[in-house]
């Protein structure tokens, strides 16, 4: 298994899944998103501070494979790696099943980062994931 530096651990509830007793394909992006706000609190970054002081990471692109479903129920963690290109942050995003550990999502999701409302060089990743850039 690949070495992760950030894993968030949840569960599916009910009313994620579809008719087909699977988690639809948008919820996906919810425990994504979710643990990429939970990986910044542990960075002492705040989502909300930071969006009060002009500053909002954005989403410029998400691709997703989506490799086995989860069901109602299903223990999970999404695991997390990142990297700097340019202005750009890309998370790397992979969500296992557990206790089994399967592979069930893999994803990438870029942000770019905008300060009083323009595209900023990605200073603020750099002050806030720098130990984990390379």
């Amino acid at each position: 298994m690949k070495k992760y530096i950030f894993e968030l651990e949840m569960k599916v509830r009910d009313y994620e899944c579809d008719l087909q007793g699977i988690v639809n394909n948008a919820n996906y992006q919810h425990y994504m998103e979710h643990s990429r706000h939970e990986f910044l609190a542990k960075m002492g970054g705040n989502f909300g501070k930071l969006h009060e002081q002009g500053t909002d990471a954005l989403i410029r692109r998400v691709e997703i494979d989506y490799l086995k479903p989860l069901i109602s129920g299903d223990r999970f963690v999404v695991r997390i790696n990142i990297k700097q290109e340019g202005p750009r942050l890309i998370f790397f995003q992979d969500i296992y099943r557990l206790p089994d550990n399967t592979l069930c999502i893999r994803a990438k999701a870029e942000n770019v980062c905008v300060v009083n409302g323009k595209l900023s060089k990605g200073e603020v990743f750099a002050k806030i994931f720098g130990e984990y850039l390379s």
